[in-house]
């Protein structure tokens, strides 16, 4: 098995429900420096470069050669795709840095993109075959950042005009902060209640 299915899904909700709490109880206490941060996101090459050193370094340790002991944790088996495994512990790190010197329009978001695409992985690995139905909690908001991921990816400008969208009128900030904020609660529940030995 994989190091992704043998995370508890109990801890890892807990993770995930602190993240959501933490990262909406911020927007509704501090709307404006929220607002400001997320407004200026697409365009900030730092946080870009860091967030895409993040996720193509972890994407890295996925491909990572046997023998590296604790940095070949993570390796899998990518079936018909092994044999272009060589070509990608190459490729990845150049692409690091190609990319961030080269791409500046919306790096941030595409980081962004990548990086969740990497993090739905263990979430959905935790709550794999789990008893308690609550788990879907768990998947449903994987798949939900695989999507936005992949939009974020693909269509980068689109998350310039969801936050436009969103802090266009302080009733759509405060409904979407608490919409999160309540899926974070509604995770930290069953967390505590129903994940336990999971």
């Amino acid at each position: 098995m994989h190091p992704y299915q043998l995370l508890p899904l109990f801890t890892t909700g807990l993770v995930l429900a602190i993240w959501l709490i933490g990262l909406h109880a911020l927007m509704l206490a501090k709307p404006a420096a929220a607002k400001g941060f997320l407004q200026k996101f697409p365009r900030n090459v730092t946080i870009g470069q860091i967030l895409l050193g993040i996720g193509l370094g972890w994407f890295w340790l996925l491909i990572a050669p046997t023998g590296l002991g604790k940095l070949s944790a993570l390796a899998m088996d990518l079936g018909e795709f092994n044999n272009a495994k060589g070509l990608l512990r190459i490729l990845v790190p150049v692409s690091v840095v190609l990319v961030s010197v080269s791409i500046r329009d919306f790096l941030a978001v595409r980081a962004l993109g990548i990086l969740g695409l990497m993090v739905a992985a263990p979430l959905l690995g935790a709550a794999f075959l789990k008893e308690p139905s609550s788990r879907l909690l768990v998947p449903i908001f994987a798949y939900a950042m695989l999507t936005a991921s992949l939009f974020c990816v693909g269509m980068p400008y689109l998350f310039r005009d969801a936050v436009q969208w969103v802090t266009a009128e302080p009733k759509r900030w405060t409904w979407c902060a608490l919409a999160g904020l309540g899926y974070g609660v509604a995770t930290l529940v069953c967390a505590l209640a129903f994940w336990r030995g999971y």
